[in-house]
C-alpha cells in the first residue's frame, strides 16, 4: 500500500486502520486528488451527451471574447491575442452577455462554435492564490485543442482552475455551479463564484463546528445516514439455505408483494473484523516497493494460498480491502509492475487532450453517488478526481469511449485508489474481465450475461421462466443496471463491496449468479396468481437489503463452485455466440 513502510502497514492493518484514502480524510485536509483535460475520436454517445448538454446550459457566443465583467482589482484582466493570431470575428452587440459569464437566462440554441479561440493562459484565471506545484500532475492545459467544441473547452477549463484553487466547504457544502450552468454577469453572482474558491487554509485550519457535525452523520463508509433509496426491500435468507437445484411453483396464493423497509439498516462493525484483519496480516506480504520503500504491490504467502478464496468469500476486511483488490486484480489480469507503470503515464498524458465524451461525464459527475461525502460537494476533490478518471478513461478505447455505468465503478474504486490507480484498474476490469463487451455499442457482453442468466432460470425455474414469459417481462428490463454497473445500484454499499470482493477473484460470473440469487429468493412472488406485469418488474427493479450477507455470499460460492453448473455456463457461452453468428441472437431472449 502507498504512503507507508511494511512495518506500518501491518501496525495500522492489526489496529484496524484502513490504508484506503479515507472519504473522511479526504474531506478534513480538502485535499485534491486529480488533475484535468481530454479527447476520444469515438462518436459512440457523443450525440446524446452533446444534446444533453444543451438542454440546460445557455448557448455559447462565436464571437471574438469581450473582457470579462469587472471583478476585484487583485485579479488581472483576460490578456488580449494579437489580432494577426486568429482571423477578425464580428463584434458582439453591447446587449449581449459575455460567454464567460452569460445570463443565466432561457436563450435559443447556439449555433456551431468555432473550432478555435484566443488561447486562455493561467494569469487571466480569477483565482485566490497561485496554482499548487507540488503535484506531478499540476501542469494543466487551458488552450483549446484544434477542433475542440468550446463548451467541452469550458468543462475542462473549469476542472483545470478549480484543481488550482480548490473549492470551500469540501465534504459538507453544496458548491457552485460552473459547467451545466454558467455563472451569470451580475456582480452577486460573480463574488459568490469567487467566494466558492479555496483559499490555500483547506489543510493547515481547524476543523469548523458545521464540518464536525458533517463527519459524526457519516457511516464508516462515508455515507450520510439519510435514506436515498426508493422501494427498499429485505432479501430474505431463508430462500438461500437451500442450494440452487430444480423447484417448482410455490403455492399459488403466495403474496406477491415482498417485505418493505423504511430505511437502509445502519452499517455495524462486522464482529469477525478484528480477527479478520490480522489473519490477513499474516496471509499478505510485500511484493515490491516504491522509491520511498513504501509497499506498492502485495503477494499471497506460499503456505496461505489456500486460505485466499475462503477468506475473500468471507469478506476482505475494509483495512484491507484496498490492498486486496490491486492484488486479486494484479493476479487475474497478470500485469506487472512495468505495465502499471506504463498506464500511469497513459493517464498522465491523457489529462492533457480533449474528449468528445466531456459534456456527459460533466452531467453524469454530481449525480454519482452524491449521499458518498467525498462527492457531495459540487468540483469538489472527490468529483474532480471522478471526472479526471472518466475522462482518460474515455480516451482508452474507441469502441467504447464513455457510457454512464462507469460513473458508479470509478466512483467506488476512488474510496480505496488514488486516481492514477483507479484508472489503471478500470483499464484492468474493461481487458481482463470483460467489460469491454459490456460497455461496447449494442451491449453484447451484457446480453450474453443475460442469455446464460435465462438458461440457468429456465432450467432450474422452469415455471419462474413460464411466468415471465406470460407477463412479457424481458430480462433486460429489469437487469440491465445490474450488469452494466456491477449492482452499484441495487444493493447496499457493504454488500456491494463483499460482491466486488469475490467478483475480482473470480471474474464476471459472480454477477449472473447474484442476479439468479435475486430471482430464486423471489420464485414464490413472481409465480403467485395475484403477480402482474407491474408487481414483477417492480419487485425487480428494486434496491435489495441483504438479510445476511454470509448467506447470500455462501450461496454464491456454492453456485460458481458446482462442476457441472460451471460446464453448462461454458455450454451456454458457447450456444450464444453461435446465435449471434447465425444472426439468431434477437429472438433468443425474453
Amino acid at each position: 500500500m502507498r504512503g507507508s513502510t511494511i512495518d506500518s502497514e501491518e501496525r495500522r492493518a492489526s489496529t484496524g486502520h484502513s490504508f484506503r484514502t479515507s472519504a473522511t480524510s479526504s474531506f478534513a485536509t480538502g485535499a485534491s486528488r486529480s488533475r484535468e483535460t481530454s479527447h476520444n475520436p469515438s462518436n459512440h454517445s457523443r450525440r446524446s451527451s452533446q444534446a444533453a448538454h444543451h438542454d440546460i446550459q445557455p448557448n455559447t457566443v462565436d464571437r471574438e471574447l469581450p473582457p470579462i465583467p469587472h471583478v476585484p482589482s487583485t485579479y488581472p484582466p483576460l490578456p488580449r491575442v494579437p489580432s494577426s493570431s486568429f482571423p477578425p470575428l464580428p463584434a458582439l452587440p453591447p446587449s449581449q452577455p459575455s460567454s464567460l459569464h452569460p445570463s443565466p437566462a432561457a436563450t435559443p440554441p447556439r449555433q456551431p462554435s468555432p473550432t478555435l479561440q484566443p488561447p486562455i493562459t493561467p494569469s487571466s484565471l480569477p483565482l485566490k492564490h497561485g496554482p499548487f506545484t507540488n503535484s506531478p500532475s499540476s501542469n494543466v492545459s487551458l488552450v483549446p485543442s484544434e477542433g475542440e467544441d468550446l463548451d467541452a473547452f469550458h468543462v475542462r477549463n473549469t476542472y483545470a482552475q478549480l484543481d488550482m484553487s480548490g473549492v470551500k466547504g469540501d465534504g459538507y457544502e453544496e458548491g457552485v455551479e460552473r459547467t451545466r450552468a454558467r455563472i451569470g454577469t451580475s456582480r452577486s453572482s460573480q463574488l459568490n463564484a469567487l467566494a466558492a474558491l479555496g483559499d490555500g487554509t483547506e489543510k493547515t485550519r481547524d476543523l469548523e463546528a458545521k464540518e464536525i457535525e458533517t463527519l459524526k452523520s457519516v457511516d464508516r463508509y462515508g455515507f450520510f445516514a439519510v435514506p436515498s433509496h426508493d422501494r427498499l426491500v429485505l432479501l430474505d435468507s431463508a430462500p438461500l439455505v437451500k442450494s440452487l437445484t430444480l423447484v417448482r411453483a410455490g403455492p399459488p396464493s403466495h403474496t406477491n408483494i415482498a417485505k418493505s423497509l423504511s430505511a437502509l439498516p445502519p452499517v455495524p462493525l462486522p464482529l469477525k473484523e478484528p480477527s479478520r484483519i490480522s489473519k490477513w496480516t499474516r496471509m499478505l506480504t510485500p511484493l515490491t516497493r516504491d522509491q520511498g520503500a513504501n509497499v506498492a504491490t502485495w503477494a499471497v504467502k506460499g503456505s496461505k494460498e489456500s486460505k485466499l478464496r475462503p477468506r475473500t468469500y468471507k469478506g476482505v476486511p475494509d483495512p484491507w480491502r484496498g490492498a486486496a483488490w490491486e492484488l486479486l486484480m494484479t493476479r487475474y489480469s497478470k500485469l506487472g509492475a512495468r505495465e502499471m507503470e506504463l498506464l500511469g503515464l497513459e493517464y498522465r498524458e491523457g489529462l492533457d487532450k480533449p474528449s468528445t465524451y466531456d459534456i456527459q461525464i460533466d452531467l453524469d459527475v454530481p449525480r454519482t453517488i452524491s449521499g458518498h461525502i467525498m462527492f457531495r460537494t459540487r468540483y469538489g476533490a472527490g468529483q474532480r478526481s471522478l471526472f479526471h478518471v472518466l475522462h482518460c478513461f474515455s480516451l482508452r478505447c474507441e469502441t467504447c469511449g464513455y457510457v454512464q455505468g462507469m460513473g458508479p465503478i470509478a466512483a467506488t474504486l476512488l474510496c480505496y485508489f488514488e486516481p492514477e490507480r483507479v484508472y489503471a484498474s478500470l483499464v484492468r476490469l474493461h481487458d481482463a474481465y470483460s467489460l469491454h463487451s459490456v460497455f461496447s455499442p449494442g451491449f453484447p457482453g451484457l446480453l450474453e450475461a443475460i442469455y446464460v442468466q435465462e438458461r440457468i432460470t429456465e432450467q432450474m425455474m422452469p415455471d419462474v421462466y413460464a411466468a415471465f414469459k406470460k407477463h412479457m417481462i424481458s430480462t433486460t428490463s429489469y437487469a440491465t443496471k445490474w450488469y452494466i454497473t456491477l449492482f452499484a445500484n441495487s444493493v447496499p454499499f457493504q454488500t456491494q463491496l463483499r460482491l466486488w470482493d469475490i467478483f475480482l477473484l473470480e471474474g464476471y460470473d459472480v454477477f449472473i449468479a447474484v442476479a439468479v440469487a435475486i430471482v430464486w429468493v423471489y420464485r414464490d412472488h413472481i409465480t403467485a396468481s395475484s403477480a402482474n406485469f407491474e408487481t414483477v418488474l417492480s419487485l425487480l427493479s428494486s434496491f435489495f437489503v441483504p438479510e445476511d450477507e454470509d448467506t447470500l455470499l455462501f450461496w454464491i460460492g456454492k453456485t460458481l463452485g458446482d462442476k457441472r453448473m460451471k460446464s453448462n455456463l461454458l455450454k451456454w457461452r458457447e450456444d450464444w455466440k453461435g446465435l449471434v453468428a447465425s444472426g439468431k441472437d434477437g429472438s433468443a431472449l425474453l
